[in-house]
């Protein structure tokens, strides 16, 4: 009977392994056949992957549960097929228009090489052979797929479309005055039909200004009108740099120009006013900007805000966080409820990081609602509402509306009251994902901030998930950034450890820079503190605690404040002491 009963059991094991297995096929199986993870890891992430409508090489990737390297390697080794390192690659020599653009963002696929009839194509799934097909029926050449990396695959594809839709580095001179834009305003033909020859040069001087900020990074554009003196600035890296000096009696034609592109009243300027400009850069792209006048002694100041739709879509890999702030940020995201709050000073980053979480939640089965002052960029997929006080469509009300939507995700713009602060905590409460923004200084100020907004201490403990304070950095130029020695004592007394230290080699900006960046830097990295809510934190809020007690309990758990991110940033050589001592003061 004994041996009965264990050759039983025996058989009961291999029928549930075998049942276990018996959903995987081909990459799934060959990586759980290798000791990679489980067949039960496995069949999860496949079910997720089909969930969040991703291939399922793209979604153990992103869950870090192998590397895009060994993924690639093993795809290629058991489909068979070449696999080719991107990075070898000169991206300027892809073949161009062979395959339209929809295509290649659809099946997330880049033709390689065209060989008489035959065209080579980049995948990271030798198992998407709708792709193949696809290519196949356009082009009407016969497919061959090569294996490569997925992150690499993501990256070359998106450099490869920015370079077929954009072509902002291919404008010249005469194209300036071909630029669609949206004049369409009440005022519009009145001030064409005004002087229209004497106007044609302000018309090309202001599309320049537009086309040279858009290529060197700007995020915003100033109009500067003084008594003897008119200067235009860009804020480029977070930094204001002057870039013109037209004529000061140019001052109120600039502004009528700018007027008219922002569909304003040109004959008002006693009051600020706000509008909007659609630039048609190429057939595939336009670049918006929010514009907003304001009279000042001298003249109407008028200041563009550039709103370019891929910052919202650059992927979580880009803002800059470290594996745990990064592993932390997805697994809260995909909570069923709770609150994430991004706290730092106006111009940090915090609507891009809100915005790259939205980007990751928004699928086909979640109702995704947002209540912004203003709405910045268009975001397809997600219910974005415009707040207009004036009307009475404040924060509190749109949040009010919002949970009569049966929402699964609503963002809040930013937490300015109690009536707000109140109706996000109870959206947590009630089974919601809730991501909003609140002025302080760090994360365990934010905790002590809703408290001294009248937020019951329960209410914070039990809704809040997680909260991340963040500034922004300016990258160091890769290509002329140099290396500089700092006093072994000088670096301890900023913060490096006796680890860094021993292995640490310092960079610094190039004052003068080169011709790929801007005094040295070229773009900007995140620098975050993000701080997770955990018994013992709920416990010293409901005792009312202060922020040192918080801070000084997160810290005992492991919580890694802005500055010590900041030097990690700085000991990678991401970015300069300097630099880094500039944007975090504590």
């Amino acid at each position: 009977m004994l041996a009965l009963d264990l050759r039983h059991n025996l058989q009961v094991q291999d029928e549930t392994v075998a049942q276990a297995f018996q959903p995987l096929s081909g990459l799934a199986k060959r990586l759980v056949n290798e000791g990679i993870f489980s067949a039960e890891v496995a069949m999860e992430a496949a079910q997720e992957a089909r969930d969040n409508k991703q291939t399922f090489i793209a979604h153990i990737i992103e869950k870090r549960l192998v590397s895009a390297a060994r993924a690639a390697a093993v795809a290629a080794d058991e489909f068979g097929m070449p696999l080719l390192d991107l990075d070898a690659l000169d991206l300027d020599t892809l073949p161009q228009g062979v395959i339209e653009d929809k295509l290649i963002t659809k099946h997330h696929a880049l033709p390689l090489q065209k060989r008489e009839n035959r065209l080579f194509v980049a995948i990271s799934d030798p198992t998407n052979i709708q792709a193949l097909d696809e290519f196949k029926f356009q082009c009407g050449l016969a497919t061959e797929a090569v294996v490569v990396e997925e992150d690499k695959l993501r990256r070359a594809v998106d450099n490869f479309l920015d370079k077929q839709t954009s072509a902002l580095d291919d404008l010249d001179d005469t194209d300036l005055d071909n630029l669609e834009i949206d004049e369409s305003g009440p005022d519009a033909e009145e001030e064409l039909d005004n002087d229209a020859t004497s106007d044609a040069p302000i018309v090309r001087f202001v599309n320049k200004i537009l086309l040279d900020a858009i290529k060197g990074g700007a995020s915003d554009i100033h109009f500067e009108p003084y008594e003897k003196a008119y200067r235009i600035r860009c804020r480029i890296d977070g930094i204001l740099q002057e870039v013109s000096h037209p004529p000061s009696n140019l001052a109120s034609r600039l502004a009528a120009r700018l007027k008219v592109m922002s569909q304003m009243d040109i004959s008002e300027r006693r009051v600020p006013l706000d509008g909007r400009i659609k630039m048609k850069i190429s057939k595939n792209r336009a670049i918006d900007f929010r514009v907003n006048t304001l009279p000042t002694l001298w003249g109407e100041k008028i200041v563009l805000r550039i709103l370019d739709p891929s910052s919202a879509k650059m992927g979580i890999e880009a803002l800059g966080f470290d594996e745990e702030q990064h592993d932390l940020y997805m697994k809260t995201l995909h909570k069923p409820q709770g609150m994430i709050l991004v706290t730092g000073p106006t111009g940090s980053g915090k609507t891009v990081s809100l915005y790259t979480g939205l980007n990751i939640l928004n699928t086909e089965e979640r109702n995704i609602s947002t209540a912004e002052d203003p709405v910045e960029i268009n975001l397809e997929g997600i219910n974005q509402v415009h707040v207009n006080p004036k009307v009475g469509l404040t924060f509190a009300e749109a949040l009010r509306a919002f949970l009569r939507q049966d929402p699964d995700v609503v963002m809040v713009g930013e937490i300015r009251d109690l009536e707000t602060a109140e109706i996000a905590v109870k959206a947590a409460q009630t089974g919601h994902m809730v991501l909003s923004t609140l002025h302080t200084n760090s994360a365990a100020e934010t905790l002590t901030r809703l408290r001294n907004m009248g937020v019951p201490a329960f209410n914070i403990a039990t809704s809040v998930s997680v909260i991340i304070a963040q500034r922004l950095a300016r990258r160091l130029c890769n290509s002329c950034k140099r290396a500089v020695t700092i006093p072994e004592a000088s670096l301890k007394e900023e913060g490096f450890s006796k680890k860094q230290l021993k292995e640490l080699h310092l960079y610094e900006a190039n004052p003068s820079g080169c011709a790929k960046c801007s005094k040295g830097y070229k773009g900007r990295v995140g620098i975050y503190e993000m701080m997770e809510m955990t018994q013992e934190l709920a416990t010293i809020i409901m005792e009312n605690g202060s922020s040192l007690d918080i801070l000084e309990t997160a810290t005992k758990n492991g919580f890694k404040p802005l500055r010590q991110s900041g030097l990690a940033k700085v000991a990678q050589g991401i970015t300069s002491l300097e630099e880094m001592n500039r944007v975090i003061k504590t």
